[in-house]
């Protein structure tokens, strides 16, 4: 299931990556990780020092992942609210859930110091750099003075995080599609409102 040109110490990081995702932190068991990876008996200690220590390393494989999507969209093209819009509208795997996110729930992850730490580190970065984007919408006059970014920033990361709880609950993406449309419909500049009810319909028929 991976390229042949992959190390099996790659092999290993991405197999424990998507068993953390699937399983949680006991129920990816050294076994299971090695099945995955194709890897031989002992493999795992050859290049890691056990369990937690692989662990951590997929971790911060999948930490690191996530960062890098979310700014290519912060840091893309358009107005600051056309990229938070971005941000909250592209494409996941809403039912699979975040494989940060996710990691929050788990008991011994959230344990664990060293485990916990990257994924503290990755939600705090998140919402410093949507905290930005904010600000510079402030400054730039498309959002409202009146906002506090760090507070908009947190309740874009909850709206994200909770719609993925509520689509899994309900088995359908329309939970989350429906906090994100409720956001944005909140965020949106003056202009954006406008343009949107002179689009609508008119309901005085």
């Amino acid at each position: 299931m991976y390229s042949p040109r992959m190390s099996t110490s790659e092999r290993l990081i991405e197999s424990t990556r998507e068993l953390l995702w699937e399983r949680g932190y006991v129920g990816t068991s050294p076994k299971a990780i090695l099945e995955r990876a194709e890897a031989g008996q002992g493999s795992m200690y050859h290049h890691f020092s056990g369990k937690p220590d692989l662990a951590l390393a997929a971790i911060r494989r999948t930490a690191q992942e996530m960062r890098a999507t979310a700014e290519a969209v912060l840091t893309g093209p358009g107005t600051p609210y056309e990229r938070v819009e971005a941000y909250l509208r592209r494409e996941r795997d809403v039912l699979r859930g975040c494989p940060v996110g996710r990691l929050t729930m788990d008991p011994d992850v959230i344990a664990d110091d060293a485990l916990r730490a990257p994924v503290d580190e990755t939600l705090d970065w998140l919402r410093e750099q949507i905290a930005q984007l904010v600000e510079e919408g402030r400054e730039q006059g498309e959002f409202a003075p009146s906002l506090d970014a760090e507070e908009i920033a947190a309740a874009v990361v909850a709206t994200v995080q909770g719609g993925y709880v509520l689509a899994r609950a309900s088995g359908s993406p329309a939970a989350f599609d429906a906090g994100v449309r409720g956001l944005l419909s909140l965020l949106a500049p003056p202009d954006a409102v406008r343009r949107r009810e002179a689009s609508s319909p008119s309901r005085n028929t």
